[in-house]
């Protein structure tokens, strides 16, 4: 199963389309945004018609699609632009990928197909002491978080953090490119791997 990765879009549609893009290019399954849409026009773009009767009968076309809320998204209205077609998780949430029969993201799976499947926990990251504790405590294979626009994949014990990127701002540390990530949650012979991430760089 294929994972797109994005965060911090911050309105720049050309940056979200070209997000989009390269995530149908690459035929994931699912795309997880870490926060900071801003505003709601900026969500639909990434509605591209998974978890419908026409992805039913096309597997191929589209993916599903979750977010958490980021501290600049302002307009409450982005929530209810993700729940016209996605999954809105609040401030942070946890998702299970894959497995037998488990890949919905919904983490209901139960038995040897959970425990097949792949534990994420997503949040914006801004409070890093919340993202070294969601890593730390070992219950995830992945953290996704953003916030920081600065790219990263860091294993830490048996879990993974993995920050996608950001739009470039003036910031330390910040990113001087657009980037997304993909996570490949089969790639490895263990549940986490730092190897299954592949962040690209993108126009925006």
């Amino acid at each position: 199963m294929r994972i797109g990765i994005v965060s911090d879009t911050h309105d720049d549609l050309a940056a979200v389309e070209a997000a989009v893009a390269l995530f149908e290019r690459e035929g994931v399954d699912a795309v997880v945004h870490c926060g900071d849409f801003v505003a709601p026009f900026s969500v639909t773009p990434f509605n591209v018609g998974a978890g419908d009767a026409d992805r039913r009968a096309e597997p191929d076309a589209g993916f599903d699609f979750y977010a958490v809320r980021g501290n600049n998204d302002g307009e409450w209205a982005v929530q209810s632009a993700v729940e016209s077609f996605g999954t809105y998780l609040g401030e942070a949430g946890t998702l299970s990928f894959g497995g037998s029969g488990a890949g919905d993201g919904s983490g209901d799976g139960s038995g040897d197909a959970a425990a097949d499947a792949v534990d994420v926990a997503v949040t914006h990251g801004t409070s890093a002491v919340v993202v070294d504790a969601l890593v730390d405590c070992g219950d995830y294979d992945y953290v996704f978080h953003g916030h920081t626009h600065a790219h990263g994949v860091e294993e830490r014990g048996d879990t993974v953090r993995v920050n996608p990127g950001g739009l470039p701002i003036p910031v330390d540390g910040a990113d001087d490119v657009f980037r997304v990530a993909v996570l490949e949650t089969d790639a490895g012979d263990r549940s986490a791997d730092p190897d299954a991430v592949t962040h690209y760089e993108l126009d925006g």
